[in-house]
């Protein structure tokens, strides 16, 4: 097993960091070009949303196909699959000639890049420690918030400095250098048993996990969480391109750069956990979040930019701690469980364009922050959930240790 403090830890972890870094980067590449799209193409804010959108719908409906793939074949296989053919469906946007192509390229990229987080995830929960395994989860979440900030920072930045086509050349370039220290960094897998590729298996452990209502609360927390960040920061885009802000994309590219404040906050969830319960870490995480959103209201640049730090600390601090919820309370099928906690997270996310986009068009940014702070009310309400089976748990841990005591 890989054990905290080593050499193997780090090159491990790191390894799988930067196959987040692709995946994320390239995901939310075009998120800070949506505006630019709705000009080039005359095209509606809502339909230039739907590369966000459903590119994550893409992901979540994916995710299925990768868990019963990386059981069969291994994780790390999977994992440089999906990296080469995600690459491709970057290549393949640049030269799109229409937004349909951008579109279709987009769906190709998204189902490709599915494999990564459910081998990555499947990969830690094998080969790690207990103890490793809570930190590298930690790790792993930072490389997605830091994937996304690059990824948006790079795209505003390359677009205006030459065009939107060569930038998604350039982001095909950092591609295939993260690649490299993928197939070079990652150790092959100890711990893997490959399993046959039985469809009726897969369903019934996707069943067990969906029906039992731990698991469930996490699920919903993940994705309804996610539906307001993504919701959140594509909106943002369209307000503050609008008067009074009018801002160029350079620095709607920039406003990502808030996302480092989740880069942080995942790593601290992951050493926070071994202190404090995990519902604990979910309910610092959901206050940070609906504190930034009402933020937001106050018409002011800088407010808002303080309010995306919040905003992007508390979410990440809450997916890291329900993410590591799901892979500690998984007693078997441990991938099953991961991918579908990540099908609910972007099914989730893929949500948010429609709901938000209904707001936005309806009642502006105030519209946007009412319907994202009464789903802050529902996620609350499952953390409260979970915490009940969090009390139970240590009641009965302290039971077992009397009667042990007693017997010795």
């Amino acid at each position: 097993m890989i054990e905290r403090k080593t050499k193997e830890f780090w090159q491990a972890t790191m390894a799988l960091g930067a196959a987040s870094l692709l995946i994320f980067a390239n995901i939310y590449f075009p998120q800070p070009l949506l505006p630019l799209f709705t000009g080039e193409f005359n095209i509606s804010e809502t339909t230039s949303s739907l590369l966000i959108s459903v590119s994550l719908f893409v992901l979540g409906i994916s995710f299925f196909l990768y868990t019963a793939l990386s059981d069969a074949y291994g994780r790390r296989n999977i994992i440089f699959i999906a990296m080469a053919l995600g690459t491709v469906g970057t290549i393949g946007i640049g030269a799109a000639p229409s937004f349909e192509w951008i579109l279709a390229a987009r769906i190709f990229q998204a189902a490709a890049l599915a494999g990564i987080p459910v081998a990555a995830m499947a990969y830690i929960s094998e080969e790690y420690s207990v103890r490793a395994m809570t930190i590298a989860v930690g790790i792993y979440i930072s490389c997605n918030s830091l994937g996304g900030m690059g990824g948006r920072v790079l795209s505003g930045v390359l677009t205006d400095a030459w065009d939107w086509r060569a930038a998604f050349i350039a982001m095909a370039v950092v591609n295939f250098l993260l690649f490299v220290i993928v197939y070079l960094w990652l150790p092959r897998s100890q711990q893997f048993k490959p399993r046959p590729f039985r469809w009726k298996e897969i369903l019934q452990n996707n069943k067990n996990h969906l029906t039992n209502p731990v698991m469930g609360y996490a699920y919903i927390i993940g994705g309804l969480h996610f539906l307001v960040f993504i919701g959140i920061f594509t909106f943002i885009t369209y307000y503050l391109s609008n008067d009074p802000f009018r801002v160029s994309t350079t620095v709607l590219g920039l406003l990502f750069l808030t996302y480092g404040a989740g880069t942080v906050s995942s790593t601290l969830a992951g050493r926070a956990a071994q202190r404090w319960k995990q519902t604990t870490c979910m309910g610092i995480g959901i206050i940070c979040m609906v504190i930034s959103i009402a933020m937001t209201l106050i018409p002011s640049f800088v407010v808002i930019i303080v309010a995306l730090i919040i905003l992007s600390f508390g979410f990440f601090f809450v997916h890291s701690s329900s993410s590591s919820w799901v892979t500690r309370h998984a007693d078997k099928a441990k991938a099953s469980a991961s991918g579908l906690y990540l099908t609910s997270y972007y099914l989730g996310g893929s949500l948010g364009s429609v709901y938000f986009g209904w707001l936005w068009s309806s009642f502006a940014w105030s519209g946007v922050t009412i319907g994202a702070l009464c789903v802050m009310v529902i996620t609350s309400t499952c953390v409260i959930r979970l915490r009940a089976k969090e009390r139970k748990e240590v009641e009965s841990t302290q039971v077992y240790s009397v009667v042990a005591s007693q017997k010795s």
